[in-house]
């Protein structure tokens, strides 16, 4: 069997996965609702109840858990080629938690009510997380650049870099209504209910403008992946084409902390499985982790959503669950 012949039944299989936890997810939940009445729901026969909870509530949920894995996936797998570290991930070096702490200073300051803004403000966020994550990037090269960039040092910087900027968040966190401070915690976490179409609407821009991008920059990729000397030497402009990709990697985690709050290791675990799956070679590890992230964090809502009804966990929590575990795994091999 060819490689590339693999690859797309990889895939097939991953959007298989990805279709089969959508049909679970929409029947699970503290009102349950068969796979008939769904179907019957969305020929337009169902009732008004069931209309309700699919269409206002599980599904938009459901495609923003979507956008936010791949999003995460992509953007992790980047980092680890760009900066040559396999252990870089936007909610471990701190990229998450400065696009975190830019959208609390931006519900602090501009809203009357942090969560209870208008649809203008929903939009504005991920303009607001880009900012933070920009800077928290930004910091974090400068700091851990010294005669190049160490893969350990820079893990190490952005971990003090994530502890700053989450000192920070519970410094403003504490100015807030108690009512806001709980609902921010709960959001910092990594949570995506409550969501709805309109906060769709603000992702998808973004991954579908991004992720085709990073697909078409593979071939950098995969020169920056076998270091500087080699990128240079295949004639890619190797400082003006990491800036891009680590721009493209900042700006779709910064999009989806803005939407769903402070949700690390997926950029971290899923480039790891689809390397193995495979191979190097970005053409495939980029569309492979997109899928992965987002079956990935499709499987942990659907989990947390149900595990402990009609109580839910943030999804945020269930993958870190499983991700920290593997990042301790990565810390030891390395």
């Amino acid at each position: 069997m060819t490689n590339e012949r693999k690859n797309w039944l990889i895939a097939i299989g991953l959007v298989i996965g990805i279709f089969a936890t959508l049909l679970i997810s929409l029947n699970l939940g503290v009102i349950n609702i068969s796979p008939l009445e769904v179907l019957q729901t969305f020929l337009g026969n169902g009732e008004d109840q069931n209309e309700m909870v699919l269409f206002h509530f599980r599904l938009p949920r459901m495609v923003i858990a979507i956008l936010i894995g791949a999003a995460m996936a992509v953007s992790g797998a980047i980092l680890q080629s760009v900066t040559q570290n396999d252990l870089a991930d936007p909610g471990i070096i701190g990229i998450n938690a400065g696009a975190g702490f830019s959208v609390i200073l931006y519900l602090f300051f501009f809203q009357g009510n942090a969560f209870e803004g208008t649809q203008l403000s929903v939009f504005l966020m991920p303009i607001a997380s880009l900012v933070g994550s920009t800077i928290a990037a930004v910091l974090i090269y400068a700091i851990s650049w010294k005669n190049g960039i160490s893969p350990m040092r820079l893990v190490l910087v952005g971990i003090g870099i994530n502890s700053a900027f989450s000192a920070l968040i519970i410094i403003f966190q504490l100015k807030m209504d108690p009512k806001d401070f709980t609902r921010a915690t709960v959001w910092l976490s990594g949570n995506i209910s409550g969501t709805d179409w309109v906060y769709v609407l603000t992702l998808l821009p973004w991954v579908l403008l991004l992720i085709p991008l990073a697909m078409s920059k593979a071939s950098t990729l995969n020169a920056l992946h076998f270091g500087d000397d080699v990128a240079a030497g295949l004639g890619a402009a190797v400082e003006r084409e990491r800036r891009i990709l680590l721009l493209v990697a900042v700006a779709l985690a910064g999009a989806s902390v803005s939407v769903g709050g402070g949700i690390a290791f997926v950029g971290l675990v899923v480039p790891h499985l689809a390397r193995k799956l495979v191979g190097v070679m970005h053409g495939a590890v980029i569309p492979i982790s997109a899928l992965m992230g987002a079956l990935l964090l499709l499987v942990a809502d659907t989990v947390g959503r149900n595990i402990l009804s009609p109580s839910e966990i943030p999804v945020g929590l269930v993958v870190s669950a499983v991700g920290g575990v593997y990042f301790v795994y990565l810390l030891m091999k390395s």
